[in-house]
């Protein structure tokens, strides 16, 4: 692919970007999201047009204007969200759109044996009978990877392709991703994680606000220079926090606060322009222990005080009014409205305070919306667009925009940085450490440790619904993964763990 430029609307996702592959090759197409990955892919594979470049197939230039263009060349794109019929049998999708027929009806029995043949070739270990809604997604992804090799595809394009997989099924796709490769195949794989790309990359290439950066070999990858290449900064200048910034006076604190369950009386506090992890393994209670904090579940005793005042907190709609933000783990279900325009997610918390005679002015809403989509460096064409159409770190973002709008006192962010990549984990880095400064007290649950070391000022361990542990770098003592650990597992402090 040579020059490849593509606009939408006036706006630049890509512009003279080149990217070279070889057969028989794992080639991983990197940068973070909304740096025109997934726009480079669809043109390849005839979904979008590009307003200008070429694109060469074995030296030859070939015009892709559509899928089926793209198919007959030999390329073929694995969505994330993949794209099968659930009601049709296995080999009914491994042959859709090209049926084998017998006279007036389908040639079943040909279809079965044609689709067995590529089946076994994968090692899938289901029939050419089965109807596709009773398989795995992972047994849906060999059914895709089957009509590409059934097709003679020898570009197959996978598009994070591990995002809903466990770790088993992971490495099996790996296993076969490999297979793949041995055959031939020139296999681009777009992924934001690092370690997937450490075990399977023989080459990356790195796109940066939609144009091309470089390629690096496979003895030439490490984190650094990836980061350096997709941020366009140093590894170890991703983190925001500020040295030497001022610790205010407490702001929050929660007194024994249970559920009478899980959640054993936990009691902490926090501090004006201070940023608290919350750490430990999963299952410890983090997430359960912010949602009674917030009042989305009910606690069975505790107190939460705010500035000296005691709070009754018995729903969210309480802590929001009191000044105490949430941004949950999973945005999509529990965080945005996705049908609706980024304007509205963003102005959701503001409707009561902002309403005149019970309705709220469209130009209002319009300001409030820009003047954050400014200040989070929200990617997005119209601020009209659904939640839905932007990337994971900008829905990020937009979910941040959307309780910042408040002016919170007290912020509890669950996972902040899950699921986006390091250009955008760098943004959400820069926010949290901007709303430290100004004197938000921030709650901060993460599984990364070195997010939670980088960013945290102390860190909080919990463990089997306990809170068992504290770090605090503010008084010099140096927090590492070791010290959290201990905590976490329950381990004696120098036993080995």
């Amino acid at each position: 692919m040579q020059g490849i430029t593509k606009k939408f609307h006036g706006v630049t996702a890509l512009e003279n970007v080149n990217l070279t592959v070889y057969p028989g090759e794992i080639h991983a197409l990197m940068g973070e999201n909304g740096a025109g990955k997934s726009t480079l892919m669809k043109i390849l594979a005839g979904a979008y047009d590009t307003d200008a470049g070429e694109i060469r197939i074995n030296g030859d230039p070939v015009k892709i204007s559509d899928p089926s263009a793209a198919r007959q060349a030999g390329i073929a794109l694995i969505y994330q969200e993949l794209n099968l019929a659930p009601n049709l049998t296995v080999a009914e999708n491994i042959f859709m759109g090209s049926e084998l027929t017998k006279g007036y009806f389908l040639d079943r029995d040909r279809m079965n044996q044609e689709a067995a043949a590529v089946l076994n070739s994968l090692g899938a270990s289901f029939q050419p009978e089965d109807t596709v809604s009773r398989l795995s997604i992972a047994e849906q992804q060999q059914v895709e990877i089957a009509r590409a090799l059934k097709d003679n595809s020898r570009i197959l394009i996978m598009d994070e392709p591990t995002a809903a997989l466990s770790d088993r099924e992971t490495e099996q796709l790996f296993e076969l991703i490999r297979k793949l490769r041995d055959n031939g195949i020139a296999i681009i794989y777009i992924s934001h994680r690092m370690e997937e790309i450490y075990a399977l990359a023989d080459r990356i290439s790195v796109l940066r606000d939609g144009e091309y950066v470089g390629s690096l070999e496979r003895q030439e990858i490490s984190s650094e220079r990836l980061v350096q290449m997709m941020v366009g900064r140093p590894l170890q200048d991703l983190f925001e926090k500020q040295p030497g910034k001022t610790i205010g006076s407490v702001v929050l604190e929660v007194k024994n606060i249970s559920d009478g369950g899980k959640i054993q009386p936990a009691s902490l506090t926090l501090h004006a322009g201070e940023i608290v992890g919350l750490a430990g393994l999963v299952g410890a209670g983090r997430t359960e222990l912010c949602r009674l904090i917030f009042g989305a579940d009910p606690k069975t005793s505790g107190e939460v005080i705010l500035d000296g005042k005691h709070l009754n907190i018995n729903q969210p709609s309480d802590a929001i009014a009191a000044g105490i933000g949430y941004v949950p783990e999973d945005r999509k279900e529990q965080g945005l409205f996705l049908e609706m325009s980024c304007r509205k997610n963003i102005a959701m918390n503001l409707l009561k305070r902002e309403a005149k005679v019970g309705t709220i002015s469209p130009l209002r809403i319009n300001q409030i919306a820009s003047a954050a989509v400014d200040n989070f460096n929200i990617r997005l064409a119209e601020l009209g667009i659904r939640a839905l159409d932007l990337s994971g770190g900008n829905q990020q973002k937009l979910l941040l925009a959307r309780w910042l709008a408040i002016k919170p006192q007290v912020l509890m962010l669950d996972e902040p940085t899950r699921g986006v990549d390091i250009g955008a984990k760098s943004e959400i880095y820069r926010i949290i450490s901007d709303l430290a400064a100004q004197g938000v007290a921030i709650l901060m649950v993460s599984s990364e440790l070195p997010e939670i070391i980088g960013m945290s000022d102390r860190v909080l361990v919990m463990r089997e619904g306990r809170l068992v542990g504290e770090l605090n770098s503010t008084n010099g003592e140096k927090i590492t993964q070791e010290k959290i650990m201990t905590y976490a597992t329950g381990a004696i402090e120098g036993e080995k763990l």
